[in-house]
């Protein structure tokens, strides 16, 4: 069991990864997993919870939290007309079968395997937002029939592993062929909605009696971290849909860039 002492710096550090996670649902649609994976992995580590169940446990945790924070920031960019409604369709199958498709890897992955995927996606994903040129195509449509499904069942895959809303992936995805960053980044709120809700079942079911869990867990998914969040993440998130809609199409995307940059450096140290 925790101490009061640690009780208090988990609720602490939980509520102000709140509004920061809250705040970068709205503005780049990613669900805020991308900032709550490392936090809850580092405050866990302070915690003593055992190294196997470390990573998890944080993955498991952030994909809970992302089901209201995706709905609330969908609803939010769904208002202003922004979400582009037939791509999200499509991806109504594709994206759920990955994210099963994870929560079965997730029952046997390791821990430096869950962290290795998470630091090296974030590199890929934002050296090519910082330095991403006009011409830096895949082509002016976005392809349909077999190979929207396959990326539909990637980005459910790997973003279930990463406890990310799908925001990072499939922000790279439509903007590969042409679309606007602002329509993508509201997509992506969708998106994380088809992949939170199935991926944290799944990660319940995958954590189901591991011997080393913190307590307040049901399998990988820890319900204090989730109590204390979720209140905080639903009131800040449509502040930043605010700031996403006034920033410029490249301000969007270099802000996202940096930031994919400064987590997988982050998570790079810790697999020393």
């Amino acid at each position: 069991m925790f101490s009061l002492t640690e009780l208090m710096m988990f609720a602490g550090a939980t509520v102000l990864g709140g509004v920061v996670s809250g705040f970068l649902a709205g503005v780049f649609g990613i669900g805020g997993g991308a900032v709550l994976v490392p936090m809850f992995y580092q405050i866990l580590g302070m915690l003593q919870v055992d190294d196997s169940v470390r990573m998890h446990v944080a993955v498991g945790t952030s994909l809970a939290i992302i089901v209201p924070t995706s709905l609330r920031s969908f609803q939010a960019h769904y208002k202003r007309g922004a979400v582009d409604m037939s791509l999200l369709r499509s991806f109504l199958f594709p994206v759920p079968a990955g994210v099963v498709l994870a929560s079965l890897t997730a029952a046997y992955i390791s821990s430096e395997g869950l962290r290795i995927i998470f630091t090296v996606t974030m590199v890929v994903v934002g050296l090519r937002l910082l330095f991403n040129r006009e011409s830096w195509r895949l082509g002016s449509t976005v392809p349909g029939g077999a190979a929207r499904v396959l990326t539909g069942g990637l980005i459910g895959y790997f973003s279930t592993l990463m406890g990310i809303g799908g925001g990072i992936m499939n922000n790279t995805f439509m903007t590969l062929y042409g679309r606007p960053m602002h329509q993508a980044v509201a997509t992506s709120s969708g998106v994380g909605v088809l992949i939170a809700v199935p991926g944290t079942l799944g990660y319940i079911w995958a954590g189901w009696g591991e011997p080393f869990l913190p307590p307040g867990s049901t399998g990988f998914v820890n319900w204090i971290g989730l109590a204390l969040i979720i209140p905080i993440a639903l009131v800040v998130t449509p502040l930043g849909v605010r700031v996403a809609h006034a920033l410029s199409k490249r301000k969007l995307e270099v802000a996202f860039g940096l930031f994919a940059l400064a987590v997988s450096l982050r998570f790079f140290i810790s697999l020393f």
